[in-house]
């Protein structure tokens, strides 16, 4: 009797386990079982470099820690994507970031763990990601090589240890890369609508900088048409365009269509409209400059010229200059030799697999290139993590064609490699990095590879030449990926390298941030003292150096190049701002600035204390109150206010400038019972700043509503920030000019106030 099917009796206080399940197990035991020890090793590699000593970095970005506090605590917030807890304003991006880590807080609880392991976790993922979608086409050397550069390149170590969106970004644009290298496979629609809902996932990330792939992988997959036709290939591409829209449209059709009142103001817009937030701000914004933006930034005062105030001068050289260069840079010039070097050898022929590999890489690679060393708008140095994993993978494929090239082909390994090694000296020598003493090993290893790759055959050999030409060439990224675990990678701007790179440091006024370009022949009256304020974050220096403006352009008192200026951004009435930044200028203008010298980026809360208004609320019958800037709300947000009922909301954007909220939209909140206090100041706007910001709305403000003494908290007037380990800075400011609007001693009380701010 056959008894295979008789199930056996399964021992005392014991289930049986489906089989079903059984062999699901057995399944992804045996899956386990087959990956290569290649990739144990970079998971290895990308876990202990994403994970180490995180904790240092506590709440990282507080803008978006406060936020993802506000979201996880109400599910109204956590949909539609609001800063603060009283869901009165959204944040200035897309929510399905924030949402990773608002979910990741519900279940673990509210600590910077909570928020920053799941980003260190898309980090490993991305990496395995790189490697396959190189391996698919090249082999285990090259993929090796692409996951390692990839692990190694310094702003995804930063990047993949913060909780900017950066990390998601990057992850959604890695996968949409590997379901359409698997498409080219065999040609099946589902890798590419997989593929398309990848991109709107990005899009949900960060609006339009997922939208860069788009080029390259229509083009590949058309050229291709692995399917079998070019008109099948399109009508598939239809499909994936269809779910891709859908999938980037969902959220902002929900904000479209629920009526102003029942959800946030739309950050980053001055019509509470998605759409603008998605055009402008996020879009056209980022590349062409924002409208009356800040001096330095396209379009606004004191800006062009080439200049972007963050990234280093515009141009074609910009990605391996002092800026960006210690980030990125170090193995481009590998990457654009990979991406040549196939494109020869395939000679773009549709049935040869690396055709279609190299156009959508390398088509990526190139779009995201040329976009950002022309982007005059808003451009941060960490944008560029959106880069590595394509330059990762051109690197892989170069050494693979390094390998493999014959015949009359073999001479293009000595401009390959030259490209290779003179790109890496140009970034030594740009960012100063003490690495000069590489050099002639660098020229020495170029020499001996191309040697033997233009005329040895072993393959043993080849391989030995090119893979260790390449880990030379890594030798300087991977001790600058190294540093970055020694010092936190906290606040505004994230960077990888030592210590002295990071831009995100405690609190301060910008301190080591870039300078802008000033206004010849401007002048002010302005005496104020003190830093930009900003969010709490721990202490951090910058000796980078920055571009240099134009002949004739001078750089206003304290908005130049680290090392070069003095004075300080107008602080707002009645503040503490901390900062550590110091320098000198001879620069003419009198226009005021941020703080030179060493110090963090956009680190501080803005230096207000807040625990006055908080405590004199209480005192007079609670209700939520309003600052200016969502910067300045951050640190009470992520603190808490302990017992109180009271709540911080913000009302003009991340610094009280990209918002010009309507008075109407605050007199409704203050019917609503949504906001009572406003704490009132000159955040709203600036002199480099054409933009109004809510200038206009504080002014309304002071007219129609009642100004109330602030009551002494019993705690120290300089707030340096919020999370333990945080805190640092202690020079402090005062606001002694003639063009403050405001009594610094007072908030305002609005309650019953609404019509008179409707009228106004």
């Amino acid at each position: 009797m056959d008894t295979s099917a008789t199930p056996t009796t399964a021992p005392l206080g014991e289930k049986t386990e489906p089989g079903r399940f059984r062999n699901g197990t057995r399944r992804v035991a045996a899956a386990f079982t087959r990956v290569r020890p290649e990739v144990w090793v970079l998971v290895a590699l990308s876990a202990v470099l994403n994970l180490w000593a995180i904790d240092q970095n506590g709440w990282a970005n507080e803008y978006y820690s406060a936020a993802v506090k506000s979201m996880s605590g109400s599910w109204h917030n956590f949909l539609f994507n609001s800063f603060d807890q009283a869901g009165v304003m959204t944040l200035d991006k897309p929510p399905l970031a924030f949402w990773v880590q608002a979910l990741s807080v519900r279940v673990f609880g509210f600590s910077s763990a909570a928020i920053l392991i799941p980003q260190a976790l898309m980090g490993v993922a991305s990496t395995v990601l790189v490697y396959d979608l190189t391996r698919r086409v090249f082999g285990r050397v090259a993929g090796s090589t692409a996951g390692l550069v990839f692990a190694l390149t310094p702003i995804t170590v930063a990047i993949f240890r913060h909780n900017n969106p950066d990390a998601l970004l990057t992850l959604l644009s890695v996968a949409a890369l590997w379901f359409v290298v698997r498409g080219f496979e065999d040609g099946r629609t589902r890798w590419l609508l997989l593929a398309g809902l990848m991109v709107g996932l990005g899009f949900e990330t960060k609006m339009s900088a997922a939208l860069m792939l788009l080029p390259a992988l229509a083009l590949a997959w058309i050229w291709v048409a692995p399917g079998g036709s070019r008109l099948r290939a399109f009508w598939q591409l239809l499909g994936a365009g269809a779910v891709m829209s859908v999938a980037a449209l969902a959220w902002p059709v929900l904000v479209w269509l629920t009526p102003e009142g029942s959800r946030p103001w739309v950050s980053g817009t001055s019509d509470n409209s998605i759409w603008s937030l998605i055009t402008n701000y996020n879009g056209v914004g980022r590349v062409s400059g924002q409208a009356g933006g800040p001096g330095g930034m396209g379009g606004g005062p004191g800006g062009g010229g080439g200049i972007s105030v963050f990234g280093g001068d515009t141009g074609l050289f910009r990605l391996i200059g002092s800026t960006l260069g210690g980030q990125i840079g170090w193995m481009l010039g590998l990457s654009v030799a990979g991406g040549a070097l196939v494109a020869i050898q395939s000679r773009l022929r549709r049935n040869d697999p690396r055709t279609g590999w190299v156009i959508a890489t390398g088509g990526i690679f190139l779009t995201i290139a040329v976009v950002f060393s022309f982007a005059s708008g808003i451009f941060h140095p960490y944008y560029v993590a959106q880069l590595a994993p394509f330059a990762a993978a051109l690197c892989g494929a170069a050494v693979a064609g390094l390998i493999s090239v014959k015949g009359n082909l073999r001479p293009l390994t000595i401009p390959a490699i030259a490209l290779a090694v003179v790109g890496e000296i140009v970034v030594i020598f740009n960012t100063d990095s003490g690495y000069g003493w590489l050099v002639p090993i660098l020229i020495g290893s170029g020499i001996a590879a191309a040697v033997v790759l233009a005329r040895f055959d072993d393959q043993r050999l080849r391989t030995f030449a090119a893979c260790g030409l390449t880990g030379v060439l890594m030798i300087v990224p991977a001790i600058w990926s190294v540093q970055t675990l020694g010092h936190a990678t906290s606040g505004t701007f994230p960077a990888g390298g030592p210590s002295s790179q990071s831009m995100g440091g405690g609190p301060g006024g910008m301190g080591g941030g870039p300078g802008g370009m000033g206004m010849p022949g401007q002048s002010g009256s302005s005496s104020t003292q003190g830093g930009f304020p900003g969010m709490p974050g721990s202490s951090g220096s910058s000796s980078q150096s920055f571009p240099t403006p134009p002949t004739g352009m001078t750089p206003p008192t304290g908005m130049a190049p680290p090392g070069m200026g003095t004075g300080n951004f107008p602080a707002m009435p009645g503040q503490s701002a901390s900062g550590s930044g110091t320098g000198s200028s001879s620069g003419t203008g009198s226009f005021p600035g941020m703080t030179g010298g060493p110090g963090g980026g956009m680190g501080g809360d803005g230096g207000q204390d807040l625990s006055s208004a908080i405590a004199t609320a209480e005192a007079n019958g609670g209700g939520n109150v309003a600052v200016s800037g969502q910067q300045t709300a951050s640190g009470s947000i992520i603190e808490g206010t302990g017992d109180s009922d009271v709540e911080i909301v913000a009302l003009g954007g991340f610094s009280g400038r990209e918002s010009e909220v309507d008075v109407g939209w605050l007199a409704e909140r203050v019917k609503d019972g949504e906001v009572r206090w406003v704490l009132a100041s000159d955040q709203g706007t600036s002199p480099a700043d054409g933009r109004v910001g809510s200038s206009e709305l504080m002014t309304a403000v002071t007219q129609a509503c009642e100004p109330v003494q602030l009551e002494s908290s019993g705690t120290d007037s300089t707030t340096t920030g919020a999370s333990a380990g945080q805190q640092s800075g202690t020079a402090s400011a005062s606001s002694n000019g003639t063009d403050s609007t405001t009594d610094s001693n007072v908030i305002y009380d609005c309650a019953g106030k609404a019509s008179a701010l409707a009228a106004q």
